[in-house]
């Protein structure tokens, strides 16, 4: 019986050990690359498909921010083959010497891509030489229309306006929170004056009773549950809120006039990959139209490929967070690797930690 029971005992050992095989031996196989995401941010069917057209395996570990991104490509040893940072990640990644540079024989479906979004991106990554754009979106506001009044749209003032003290969620980030209010007064959100940085600090802390919550991804279970009135969100995050199945249909979304943040999530290879020639097929199939429909659909965030909007469901194809205006997209920055001056946003970050 001990004997039974000592190999029933390794046989739970065993299966227990199978489930890490992957992470430890996925840099030796030769048909295996490893993937740095963020969480629910591809359709997994889409990795069972790749595998099946190509017998490569995709492994796949989530993060919650580009800094942590950017502190595991950043390490010399760095395991991963493939990752899809945000644009000022990339510019810094760039300085650093982290990225190899991509060969675009081995994508030929970078032509499904929009010349005005390459021109943007271009301007975190000159000539695209090490980045290919994955998906991208605005910084915004989301409101209930059945709770805010139409008169009081438009503006990043929405976040600041005393009618809807306790109903307002402020998103618990630094550049984003601190982009609202610079662009509020009409500053740049990559400014390194220290007048203009401190003055935004200030505002978000001028009345900290005004915000119900400083939040992150808890902000989508408020807002669907009608918990609060208006929200600084992601524009991929408010389409997510937005959706008549999941979501609530009685919310809306705007780019502020002042304008705000673009921003673009990218493949990159590390520089430290032996893996591109794979990692290069998989950013080929997932820009293949009918992949990129697929994916769009699980992921809600707007898509760079101009093939994909006339694939598209009747929800995502009339979606005010998906469909962007033009004139709204002109009207936005992207956010800049600000390299030693980023201590300045640091230290007004500080304030607003310690009074709001």
């Amino acid at each position: 019986m001990k004997k039974f029971v000592s190999l029933i005992l390794a046989a739970a050992m065993l299966m227990a050990l199978a489930a890490f095989i992957p992470a430890l031996t996925a840099c030796d196989s030769s048909k295996t690359i490893n993937l740095l995401n963020w969480g629910e941010y591809l359709d997994p069917e889409l990795k069972t498909e790749f595998k099946k057209r190509t017998g490569i395996t995709v492994n796949e570990k989530p993060v919650t921010s580009n800094e942590e991104m950017l502190q595991l490509l950043e390490a010399d040893d760095c395991p991963y083959d493939l990752c899809i940072p945000s644009d000022y990640a990339v510019q810094r990644l760039i300085k650093g010497g982290k990225l190899a540079e991509i060969n675009y024989d081995n994508i030929p479906n970078i032509k499904n891509i929009d010349k005005k979004y390459i021109d943007i991106t271009n301007g975190f990554d000159p000539g695209n030489k090490h980045s290919v754009p994955y998906t991208w979106g605005v910084l915004g506001v989301l409101y209930n229309t059945t709770m805010v009044d139409e008169a009081d749209l438009g503006s990043w003032d929405l976040l600041w306006n005393e009618k809807y003290k306790g109903e307002i969620l402020m998103y618990d980030s630094i550049r984003d929170a601190m982009a609202a209010a610079l662009s509020r007064k009409g500053y740049s959100l990559n400014t390194v004056n220290e007048a203009e940085i401190n003055e935004a600090a200030n505002d978000l802390i001028a009345d900290p009773s005004l915000y119900q919550a400083w939040v992150t991804d808890e902000v989508k279970e408020i807002m669907i549950g009608g918990g609060a009135a208006i929200a600084l969100v992601y524009s991929g995050d408010a389409v997510w809120m937005m959706d008549p199945e999941e979501g609530n249909t009685d919310l809306e979304f705007y780019v502020p006039k002042e304008g705000s943040n673009i921003y673009f999530d990218n493949f990159v290879i590390p520089v430290n990959s032996k893996k591109n020639e794979l990692a290069e097929q998989f950013i080929n199939f997932l820009l293949d139209p009918e992949v990129a429909a697929q994916n769009t659909e699980y992921i809600f965030y707007s898509t760079p490929n101009t093939e994909v909007p006339a694939l598209l469901g009747e929800f995502l194809s009339e979606c005010s967070a998906f469909n962007i205006p033009a004139e709204d997209v002109a009207n936005c920055e992207i956010y800049k690797d600000l390299g030693e001056d980023i201590k300045l946003y640091n230290t007004a970050w500080d304030m607003v930690l310690a009074k709001r």
